[in-house]
């Protein structure tokens, strides 16, 4: 059963979602544009592991504060989020899962060791050190035209949110392969996230932070240190954004990395193909050979 309260952690209140009990956190990080139901088919399976799930919204999303500025959303602020959640939690052990935007503060995270971690989980996202190398490729650049429209001001908030949000619902239905997967009660917990005063700002203000606020360019500088943390990486292959050439090479970085490729699955890879995935993670987690493709 899931079951949903607030949280405070690194000066904010969040909205968390939570299953499960115990001093095992499962903590999840959705991306964009999404909420804390984007784990919807993950938290049962986590907490029959024995695990203590949370799966926040993110600063600016959901029920979660919204801060202005787009200093708010500088990517060592959502590093020390996530910090902050594991204190709030009190848990002994972190499993740190995330997709999209979730996935890059993971990664992140990992990187500074800013708490120690027993398993990171990352879904759909190149690790930094990869995706520099990636993102001046055709194959990866002219997919990420979205990213450079988002510096813009005010117009993508306009044009995402017009006619009820619509073209980000669109998202789901037409950009996925399994749109069954996306019933209208969760495009609604969406859409209402999506349109609450100041929502569409700050979930761009990620972008922005990231690229206009210099975000990136700080990362870079401090280089990518050998991530030792024990990592699983799902990738659903007919993802629209991010190329999958920009996965290859992670293992340069991450010292222990099991690799899978979902080839029925889009960029929403842990809704879309939520068996596939839940199959993976689970052996995983238990110590068994982890099905899929390795190439």
């Amino acid at each position: 059963m899931i079951e949903h309260s607030f949280v405070e952690a690194n000066g904010l209140r969040f909205h968390v979602a939570q299953c499960g009990e115990g001093d095992r956190l499962a903590l999840c990080l959705h991306g964009f544009p999404e909420q804390w139901i984007s784990w919807r088919f993950q938290m049962p399976l986590l907490a029959r592991l024995g695990y203590r799930v949370w799966a926040p919204d993110l600063r600016g999303y959901g029920e979660t504060e919204r801060p202005t500025g787009l200093h708010s959303y500088a990517i060592e602020s959502l590093m020390d989020d996530v910090a902050g959640l594991i204190d709030a939690s009190g848990a002994r052990s972190v499993l740190l899962m995330a997709h999209d935007w979730g996935a890059i503060i993971a990664w992140h995270f990992a990187l500074r060791r800013l708490r120690p971690l027993e398993k990171l989980v990352i879904l759909n996202v190149p690790h930094p050190g990869a995706f520099a190398k990636a993102f001046w490729t055709w194959q990866q650049f002219r997919r990420s035209w979205y990213v450079l429209f988002f510096q813009i001001p005010w117009l993508p908030e306009f044009l995402l949110t017009r006619s009820g949000a619509h073209p980000l619902a669109d998202v789901f239905r037409s950009r996925t392969l399994h749109p069954e997967n996306f019933p209208d009660e969760v495009i609604e917990t969406y859409r209402r996230g999506w349109l609450a005063p100041g929502a569409a700002t700050a979930m761009i203000d990620y972008y922005r932070a990231l690229v206009r606020g210099g975000g990136a360019a700080r990362q870079r500088q401090l280089g990518f240190p050998l991530i030792e943390t024990p990592t699983l990486m799902l990738w659903g292959e007919q993802d629209l954004a991010l190329a999958k050439q920009s996965s290859f090479g992670t293992e340069r970085w991450v010292e222990d990395l099991t690799l899978r490729y979902l080839p029925d699955a889009s960029h929403f890879v842990q809704q879309d193909a939520y068996t596939d995935v839940n199959a993976m993670l689970e052996a995983w987690l238990t110590g068994r050979p982890v099905p899929g493709s390795q190439t």
